[in-house]
């Protein structure tokens, strides 16, 4: 399972502040605190102006603090070529991201066979949007599956993400990326990867409860076959969560159903197999979560309370 950190996002007006001023201490203070990750991803958005040439200055201090590996985060296909030209280890590298749409797709594509780095492909694309059902999705990934093969890709260089969309915007959509990440599991040979940004589940949910919606889909779609994943760094126990279930080591009873709903999901269970202490206000939480999660309750911003 590889880790990403989403901690470097444009979208924060702090870090796009630090960016075009440069400020190196602010910029290493979100380095380091990602650092128990594997990789980190670098999303500088469009790249124009101001941050001309960003992803090289920001490389340099990744690579001078850390041994994190490198996802690189622009629709620039310009500036991304700039930081993996300026990256040690362009093959261990991630793009982020190419949906199947020209001229995005040829651009990304030609610098993911050039570098050898992997390449996080969007299932969608502009006359489509986001497929509602996963079967929608699964074509798409066939259709840049195959178009990435005449590039001379190889199929583990590759990371589809079935699109996560928040619960409180769509609910019924969190199964169907659930089973559009099986489908894509099961449906290539030789294999390829599956990746999700995963905050995007509790996007608009209360501050309080999203780390908890974070985690329990975390831990459906490790079940389903999940590969890669963009987190919050910050979160300590979702990390953990994650290493537990890749090494089956669990320290406690919520491990233990952390692990029995992965379980469940890669043995395409029903929930009501599930066993869990119904004396356990924790865990009952936990199942609501995961009921929700398979849109098979209502969400609401007081499902822990009800």
């Amino acid at each position: 399972m590889k880790l990403i950190g989403e901690n470097i996002h444009i979208i924060s007006k702090s870090v796009r502040d630090a960016l075009v001023n440069r400020n190196e201490t602010f910029v290493n203070n979100l380095i380091n605190l990602q650092k128990k990750l594997e990789y980190i991803d670098l999303n500088v958005g469009p790249a124009k102006g101001e941050l001309e040439n960003i992803l090289p200055w920001l490389c340099r201090l990744v690579e001078e603090q850390t041994e994190l590996k490198i996802c690189f985060d622009t629709t620039n296909s310009d500036e991304m070529r700039r930081g993996l030209a300026a990256c040690k280890n362009s093959f261990s590298a991630f793009i982020n991201s190419t949906s199947k749409d020209e001229p995005r797709f040829s651009a990304m594509s030609a610098l993911t066979a050039e570098y050898n780095c992997n390449l996080i492909v969007l299932t969608m694309g502009k006359e489509t949007g986001i497929p509602k059902s996963a079967d929608g999705r699964l074509e798409i990934a066939f259709e840049i599956y195959e178009n990435c093969m005449e590039r001379g890709i190889e199929s583990y260089k590759l990371y589809f993400d079935p699109l996560i969309l928040p619960v409180t915007v769509e609910q019924s959509q969190c199964r169907e990326a659930l089973h559009t990440i099986q489908m894509i599991k099961e449906s290539f040979d030789p294999p390829v990867n599956t990746v999700v940004g995963l905050s995007n589940i509790s996007n608009g949910a209360p501050k309080e409860l999203r780390p908890l919606i974070n985690r329990v889909f975390a831990v459906l779609a490790y079940g389903a076959g999940l590969d890669a994943a963009i987190i919050d760094a910050c979160d300590d126990e979702l990390i953990r969560i994650f290493k537990m279930l890749e090494n089956k080591t669990p320290e406690n009873d919520i491990d233990k159903l952390y692990l029995n709903l992965a379980d469940m999901i890669a043995g395409f269970g029903e929930l009501e197999d599930v066993k869990f202490d119904e004396t356990s206000r924790e865990q009952k939480i936990i199942i609501k979560t995961a009921d929700i999660l398979l849109n098979r309750k209502i969400y609401s911003h007081s499902f822990t309370q009800i």
